[in-house]
């Protein structure tokens, strides 16, 4: 029998209050006070640094993210440097992992297969690069993954890029990834997408690829939860 799965959308918020956000769901999910549950949104602009990164992976200089109101967070996350901001999808789910095997390589590919076929849905071929966590267009990475996880609970998440600010991927090396490009839906379908309608097949996907029946809280008490 399929599990539930509530999914909060938050629009588009700061990263440090989203960030709270989680920390909070991961110790009521690991106190079984809550479901597993699924946070959809998009940033302002700002870096992101994973385990695996760092600022020498910046390269822009320091007066240009200033001027460009880019903001730089250290993410308690697997992977390197990226870049979060309006135009993505991001997702954050918080799962209680004892439901998947205890197996981070499993779910980090689930996220990448929800990815996949909901680029599937809008005719765009996408796939997985070998070595490359995260999800490509040709070599052209077009949607990022990096989790954590707190007490066999996940957090983080993925990163899908519907029509973002793509100037600014150059200002990084994204995923400590020098060779290789970053692309979006908009530069790939050379036309707008609407941004919900990717959202919904998203959740569609998200739901057949991990098995769970989803539902969806009140927006306006997320955006409170959020400190929106």
């Amino acid at each position: 029998m399929p599990g539930r799965c509530r999914v909060i959308c938050l629009g588009q918020c700061d990263y440090a209050p989203a960030y709270d956000l989680q920390k909070r769901l991961v110790r009521e999910r690991a106190a079984g006070v809550i479901p597993d549950t699924l946070i959809l949104l998009s940033h302002r602009p700002v870096f992101t640094i994973g385990r695996k990164g760092s600022r020498e992976q910046i390269l822009a200089p320091e007066a240009v993210l200033e001027q460009e109101g880019i903001a730089v967070y250290e993410a308690d996350r697997g992977g390197g440097i990226t870049y979060h901001g309006p135009g993505q999808l991001v997702g954050y789910p918080i799962l209680n992992l004892n439901n998947y095997g205890r197996d981070v390589h499993r779910l980090i590919h689930m996220y990448e297969e929800v990815m996949i076929r909901t680029l599937g849905d809008f005719q765009v071929e996408a796939r997985r690069l070998p070595g490359y966590p995260g999800v490509w267009v040709g070599d052209e990475k077009i949607g990022a993954v990096g989790i954590g996880v707190s007490n066999w609970v996940s957090y983080h998440g993925w990163a899908l890029n519907i029509a973002p600010h793509m100037d600014y991927f150059s200002y990084i090396t994204p995923c400590g990834i020098a060779d290789r490009g970053v692309t979006s839906l908009k530069r790939v379908l050379k036309r707008e997408m609407p941004a919900e309608e990717v959202k919904l097949r998203l959740i569609e996907n998200f739901a057949a690829v991990f098995d769970v029946v989803v539902f969806e809280e009140d927006a306006v008490l997320n955006k409170a939860a959020a400190g929106k």
